[in-house]
This record gives structure tokens, C-alpha cells and sequence, in this order.
């Protein structure tokens, strides 16, 4: 346990956008059992609001100073080792600190004050009168239903609410006041069922129920109340009589949620190959200093399995470890694995956890029972007191980058949090980051590979199909699943194995199109074309979600019909079991996989050979290990590669090279079958080849050229408001501040304001600035400047989110 607070007063993170710490003073009773990393309520102003204890003071500074309402934890939520990486993440990311750590916390442990309006007596009798305009009947409506609404929850249903409400107020109708909210997830606990030390001397009528629970009690000596109800289902009602008569004891116990999967055999650690050896011994020669590496591996060289050699190396010393995955969709994969070597030592973090489930995880964590952590980006901020090892698997993937709140890059901050804890970092991919090849040659990383696949088994041949030739088909079906594509799926299903067959585009039709006027139907709320789910029967917007019946008549002429052009995964499924009806066909796209769990089943009906042909976004390009898989056809290769960002080239060489390594990882050799629009694009030809330094050569002088990452630094400030004229004179404002500020030399190239390249989202007006310079102290600077500006700040409806290290200009 960590030192407790010895003074009188403690500095404090809130979490509200401020961008300082705060002193308060901590009462006795709470002084023996606060440390550094636990929650306490504060009064904020008129709020209450939850802070971080992030050190003890022993002075009060020339403020006076208000006292710790409570204190919220029994025990730190991270280590006090970790207070400086959360510092480092807030500066570098300029997010406010106590944010940052919220958004490094478990959701749902947040208490705070928040404004509610609740009817009064006058107010119910009105509305149940009748006689209110419509107006005041809705939102009045809306608080009675709900016995009191937030005023923020107020705004999102009703956007004019908080002006009606006012007038509501006035007239006594309604009343606000501050409810403090607390925590959404809490503690687990569980009955606990046992023999008393003494016999009972009270007798009670033994049914053969109450016998047979005496029993497994007896047998067990201590056994759960959920565990008893699988034997006798009415267990609960049964054991009170018994429990009042002295015949059992009942505990209430803290347990944890278990979001494991299905129970794995213990595996025998296979040997290594040559390669896998050496590359084991040289980043175990490095085990006790900070020693970033990177490490290529050919899809299917067994990179997994140097991992865990890693990691028990790293725990053996007594210290931990966490392990970083792109996907969701792979994390039970790398967790079944991890799980066969170290048992129950393990512990998962990712956002498809509920919220008490992610808790239960943490706090395992941060009280030592686990010292291996496996999960999606979030992980990062797993509370290991002393880390031995981090691993970032795919460490080229855009999934590490957050793209909200605090936009960090997961791969980034295990660099650095490793430097703080003086450990390795090892950085794996078979298409590495353009970023990440740049410091190995700047020496700021060390490079090491495995150039064959475990087994010996042969990279797949792949053939380049141009679909350009097929545009002209009278056959639709073959401009878009090519003849080529054709024969190579009957031929692999022929032999009894799976295929692949790769479309990063979900829903059914993608560019819905009417008949009379050519219109196509657009979402009222954002500028991009709706899609249709014809699953669900509806067409639904990616972006904000909106849904409309999918027979709907044109908005724009109100008479035409609506055409559905394009395609994606789901005409895709729907094509291929009509080309083979024979065959089995499964999908695997964010639709299919919404709910908790389905993900595991499909990887478990593809793991299990029960279904034959597999169509899949993104979400299954990466780190699969199918060996049934022996064919893999990639519908249109050139997807992204026209998309107005500088890293597209990039991305679309990653995605294809990922995808290719999926096929051919069993006893038999793989095929990959791609087909383009470009078959001479330098991306193309380098993802054929299996190829990133082909790739990272023909890629860099473009970005040297025009000054884009590796070679500068860059901060995309991104503007939104609800008002268009605002929105566009706001950005025209902090681009003026930003070149009033553009001092320090060399100078920084500021880029815009222009408008975003998808204009409007959730009726927002989008704009977009780009700084970029050789230093980002410099650049960070001016942009910290700038959003503390008065004439920034003075503007309420147009807000700036800053993304350091943006990884999408869209």
C-alpha cells in the first residue's frame, strides 16, 4: 500500500475541462486512509465534482482553501508512479489532467452535480389541465415522465427545452436544482454458503431440498449462492430457514465479473525457430533498460509466440506486462493463447466489457492479483505498478489512435510509458508504420525480423486482376466477383477449405440513387450518402446513425423511386450464396458482430470449419490465424486509395498486405486473388510483393516533399458548430490568432481554415486547420496559446477539439 497523506492538505486533478490542479484541505478522518491515486468528492464553485488525489501539500498557497467532501476509493485506482505519464499525456495531448485520467479510468466512476428540473405541485396540475401551449406540455411532459431530467438530457431531446424551461421556471411550474450523480459501476458481491463450527440445536423440517442443500454444502464446506442454484434452483428461498435456524452461515464476499472466455487446455511451448530465437535473446539482453524495438515478421512467422516468450521472461523477474491488439475481434484470439500458457494470471480491457465488468478487471489490476494485461488501445493505461514488458501487436494499425476526447495514440504511449519504466517496448507488424521504419533509421529504434514463416510454409502466390476489363460485362455479377474470383472460390471450396473474401464497405447498397430526378438520398444530418442494411430493412447513415424505412419515396422530387447502386459486405454475402448455394457463408462486419458476444461466435464457427466462405471487413484483415483458410479474395483493392488524406497510400498497402497473409497458414499453400481498378500503382504492386520497404521507398518522398509525418509535426484543430456563418467566421478567428502567434523559428506552416472534407456531421458545420512544423514544443505552444485566447473562449457554440498526431484528415 502506498504512503497515506501526512498533511494537512492534498493537490487535487477535477475532472472538468480546466487546465490546472487545485489545492484542498483533507479532514483527520480522512487523512489515515487517502493516497495518492483515490477518488474524493470536492466542491468545485456551486458543484460538486469527483478529483484525483495527485499529491500531498504542505501549504495551502495564497488561496484559501476548502475541504474534501469524501473520500470515494478504499484503495489507489493507479499507482503513484503513474501521476507523471498522466502529466506527460495531458501536455503532450493538451487535454485537461483530470480528463486525461478520466479518460484513462473505467467509465462510470465520475460523481458530480448536475442541473435536473423536476415538476412542482403548480406544474402537475397544469399539465394535467390540458392547457399549456405545446410547447411547455412537451418539456413538461418530458421531466414528470422521468421524475426530473438533467438538463443536458433535456437539450439532446428537445434543443429548444432550456429556453421553454426558463419560462417554466418563472412561472413556478418547474424547479431546478443541482442532484449530485453518482457512479454507474460498482463493487460485485456475492452470497457465500457454509456449515456453522457448532451443531444447531433448533430443529426445522427437512425437505429433501434442504437435505440435498446440506449436503453440497457439506461436500464443499463453502459454496456460492449461484453455484448452489444450479443444483437446486430455488436455493435463495430455501436456505433463510435453515440460516435462521443456525443450520448455515451466509457471507456477503466481494467477487470479481470473469469476461474470460470458454476454459483452454494448457499448452507445451513449442521450440522456437532459429529466427524466433534470436530475436528472443536479443530483447532479453535488453530486459533491464528502455530498448524500443521493432520487430517485422512475415504474417505467420510467429511473432505470437516470441511475445509470450517475452512476457513470462518479464514476469519471472517479478514484474508485469501488457500486450496491445488492434481489434476487439482479436483480443480472445491473443487472450485463448495467453490464457494456455499462464493460466488465470491474466486479466482483459477492452470497450465490448460492460462497465462493471472493465472495473472488476482494473481493480484486479491495480491490487496485484494480475500481472498481464491484454486489450485494445485503453490498456495502456493498465495500473501495473512495475512494468517488465510492452507489446504493441500490429503496431501500423489506426485502431491505436483515439478519435475522440483525448485523441491518443496507444503506440506512442508505449513508448514512452516504457521509457518511464525503463523496460522494453516491443512494436510488432509485417507491414510496420512509415512513422515507425523513419526511427529505425534514425536510430531511434532497433530493428529485428523474422523473415520465414514457422513451419516453412510458403507465403501465398498473388494475382493482380484488373476489373476494368469487366466494366463493360452484360453480367453484373461479374463486374464485381470476376470470373477469375469465381473459379478460384469454387476451386477452394472443392477441396474442403474456407475462404476469405475481403470488402472494407459494409450494408447492402452504398449509393442509393433516385430513379426520376438522379438525386441521391444524403442524410439530413451529415454530408455522405445514406446506406442500406437490407437485413434490417432500412437504410441507416455510418456516421450519426440515422434511420429511414427502406422504401421511401425521394425527399428532394417526393414521387421517385429510390435505386440502390453500389455495394458492400452484405450484397456481397448475398451474391455468393447465390453463386454457391452449396456453400456455407457467414459475414463479419460491425452489423453482424453489434451484439456482445456474436464476434466469438463467428470466430468460433470459422475456427470450428462450420462455415465455408467468410465475408469481412477490416475486423478480420489482421492477426487471425485460420489454417483451413487456403484462399483469400479482396473484392476491389483500390477502396481508400482516393480517399484526401496523405496516409490513404499507406493504409490501403497495410490493409491489402494483412488481408493477403490470412490464406495459406495450415499444411496446404494459400492464394489471394486482388482485384483493382489501378494494377500499376505503386501501392498495388508493393502489397503484391508482400513488400513494405518497396512500399515505405516509393512512399517517402512524397511526404519529404510536402512536409507531412515522419518528416514534421503535426496539430489538426478541428471546428464545429451548429451555425454555419459562426462556425466558418470562428475558424477564419483562430486561424488569424495562430499566425499572430507563428514567431519561433523555424515557423510553422499553418494550413487553412478550410472546410472539413465531410462538411457536416450530426448538423454540425465542420472546419478543419492544419499546423505543421519540425518541432511540436513549438507548434503545442502556439495552439495552447491560442485556445486560451478571450476571443477563443468567449465563444460558447463553436467548439475546437485538438488532435496532436492526427491519423485522419477527413
Amino acid at each position: 500500500m502506498p504512503p497515506m497523506i501526512s498533511t494537512d492538505y492534498i493537490e487535487v486533478a477535477v475532472i472538468l475541462p480546466v487546465n490546472q490542479t487545485y489545492v484542498y484541505a483533507i479532514p483527520g478522518t480522512f487523512r489515515a486512509d487517502a493516497c495518492p491515486g483515490m477518488r474524493v468528492l470536492v466542491p468545485f464553485g456551486r458543484r460538486r465534482v469527483t478529483g484525483y488525489i495527485l499529491a500531498e501539500k504542505k501549504e495551502s498557497g495564497p488561496y484559501k482553501t476548502k475541504d474534501v467532501l469524501d473520500l470515494l476509493d478504499d484503495h489507489p485506482l493507479f499507482p503513484e508512479s503513474d501521476i507523471a505519464f498522466f502529466k506527460w499525456v495531458s501536455g503532450y495531448y493538451i487535454y485537461p489532467l483530470g480528463e486525461t485520467i478520466k479518460a484513462a479510468m473505467p467509465a462510470g466512476l465520475d460523481c458530480m452535480d448536475v442541473s435536473c428540473a423536476f415538476v412542482t405541485v403548480k406544474g402537475a396540475k397544469a399539465l394535467e389541465a390540458g392547457e399549456l401551449p405545446h410547447e411547455e406540455a412537451r418539456v413538461l411532459g418530458l421531466a414528470s415522465a422521468k421524475e426530473g431530467i438533467s438538463l443536458k438530457s433535456l437539450s439532446r431531446r428537445d434543443p429548444a427545452g432550456a429556453a421553454v424551461l426558463r419560462g417554466l421556471e418563472k412561472k413556478d411550474l418547474v424547479q431546478v436544482t443541482a442532484v449530485l450523480q453518482t457512479q454507474t459501476a460498482g463493487i460485485k458481491t456475492e452470497k457465500f454458503i457454509s456449515l456453522p463450527r457448532e451443531t444447531p440445536t433448533l430443529q426445522i423440517r427437512m425437505s429433501a431440498k434442504r437435505q440435498k442443500i446440506l449436503a453440497i454444502v457439506r461436500e464443499a464446506r463453502e459454496v456460492s449462492l449461484t453455484s448452489l442454484k444450479r443444483h437446486v434452483p430455488t436455493a435463495a428461498n430455501l436456505i433463510k430457514p435453515l440460516v435462521e435456524a443456525g443450520w448455515l452461515n451466509v457471507v456477503n464476499r466481494r467477487v470479481f465479473r470473469d469476461p474470460l472466455g470458454e476454459p483452454v487446455t494448457p499448452d507445451t511451448p513449442p521450440e522456437l525457430t532459429d529466427e524466433q530465437a534470436a530475436v528472443v535473446k536479443q530483447i532479453q539482453a535488453r530486459a533491464d533498460v528502455f530498448s524500443p524495438c521493432l520487430l517485422v515478421g512475415v504474417t505467420g512467422s510467429g511473432k505470437t509466440e516470441v511475445y509470450m516468450r517475452l512476457v513470462a521472461d518479464a514476469v519471472a523477474k517479478g514484474r508485469g506486462a501488457i500486450v496491445l491488439v488492434p481489434e476487439i475481434a482479436l483480443i480472445s484470439q491473443t487472450e485463448g493463447r495467453f490464457r494456455a500458457r499462464f493460466g488465470e494470471k491474466i486479466a482483459v480491457i477492452h470497450s465490448m466489457l460492460s462497465q462493471g465488468e472493465r472495473l472488476d478487471q482494473w481493480r484486479k489490476i491495480s491490487l496485484g492479483k494480475v500481472n498481464i494485461v491484454i486489450g485494445a488501445r485503453s490498456a495502456i493505461f493498465a495500473p501495473i505498478r512495475e512494468i517488465g514488458i510492452i507489446i504493441v501487436d500490429e503496431e501500423h494499425d489506426y485502431s491505436y489512435k483515439q478519435e475522440s476526447g483525448l485523441r491518443y495514440n496507444a503506440r506512442d504511449l508505449a513508448v514512452v510509458r516504457a521509457k518511464m519504466h525503463n523496460c522494453p517496448v516491443v512494436l510488432g507488424s509485417a507491414t510496420p508504420s512509415v512513422q515507425s521504419c523513419r526511427n529505425v533509421m534514425l536510430k531511434k529504434f532497433f530493428k529485428l525480423e523474422l523473415t520465414r514463416r514457422v513451419n516453412n510454409q510458403t507465403l501465398p502466390e498473388i494475382t493482380l486482376v484488373d476489373m476494368k476489363k469487366y466494366q463493360g460485362s452484360s453480367c453484373y455479377t461479374d463486374r464485381i466477383i470476376t470470373p477469375e474470383l469465381g473459379r478460384a472460390i469454387r476451386f477452394c471450396l472443392e477441396k474442403g477449405n474456407q475462404a476469405l473474401i475481403f470488402l472494407n464497405r459494409r450494408g447492402f447498397s452504398t449509393f442509393p440513387v433516385c430513379a426520376s430526378c438522379g438525386k441521391t438520398l444524403g442524410c439530413p444530418y451529415c454530408d455522405v450518402t445514406m446506406t442500406l442494411h437490407k437485413e434490417a430493412d432500412r437504410y441507416k447513415c455510418h456516421l450519426c446513425g440515422h434511420l429511414l424505412i427502406s422504401d421511401i419515396r425521394c425527399p428532394d422530387c417526393g414521387t421517385g423511386k429510390i435505386r440502390n447502386l453500389g455495394f458492400g459486405t452484405e450484397k456481397i454475402e448475398s451474391m455468393l450464396k447465390t453463386l454457391f448455394p452449396d456453400a456455407r457463408v457467414a459475414r463479419m462486419d460491425q452489423d453482424s458482430t453489434a451484439r456482445k458476444g456474436s464476434t466469438l461466435a463467428i470466430l468460433r464457427q470459422i475456427r470450428n470449419r462450420t462455415v465455408d466462405i467468410i465475408v469481412g471487413t477490416q475486423m478480420l484483415a489482421k492477426g487471425h490465424d485460420f489454417p483451413a483458410i487456403t484462399l483469400v479474395g479482396v473484392i476491389c483493392a483500390d477502396l481508400s486509395l482516393s480517399l484526401p488524406d496523405f496516409r490513404a497510400s499507406e493504409r490501403t498497402f497495410q490493409l491489402l498486405a494483412q488481408v493477403a497473409g490470412r490464406a495459406g497458414r495450415g499444411a496446404e499453400p494459400g492464394r489471394v486473388i486482388m482485384q483493382t481498378f489501378n494494377p500499376d500503382h505503386f501501392t498495388i504492386k508493393a502489397a503484391r510483393n508482400q513488400d513494405y520497404l518497396e512500399f515505405f521507398n516509393q512512399e517517402t518522398p512524397f511526404r519529404k516533399a510536402l512536409m507531412y509525418p515522419p518528416f514534421s509535426r503535426m496539430i489538426q484543430l478541428k471546428i464545429s458548430g451548429k451555425n454555419a456563418d459562426k462556425t466558418r467566421d470562428h475558424a477564419r478567428l483562430a486561424a488569424d490568432i495562430l499566425v499572430r502567434l507563428n514567431t519561433l523559428e523555424p515557423q510553422a506552416q499553418i494550413l487553412g481554415p478550410i472546410e472539413a472534407a465531410i462538411q457536416k456531421i450530426s448538423s454540425r458545420y465542420r472546419w478543419q486547420i492544419l499546423i505543421k512544423g519540425l518541432y511540436s514544443e513549438n507548434i503545442s505552444r502556439m495552439v495552447s496559446a491560442m485556445v486560451r485566447d478571450p476571443a477563443i473562449q468567449k465563444v460558447k457554440s463553436v467548439s475546437i477539439a485538438i488532435d496532436v498526431d492526427p491519423y485522419s484528415l477527413l
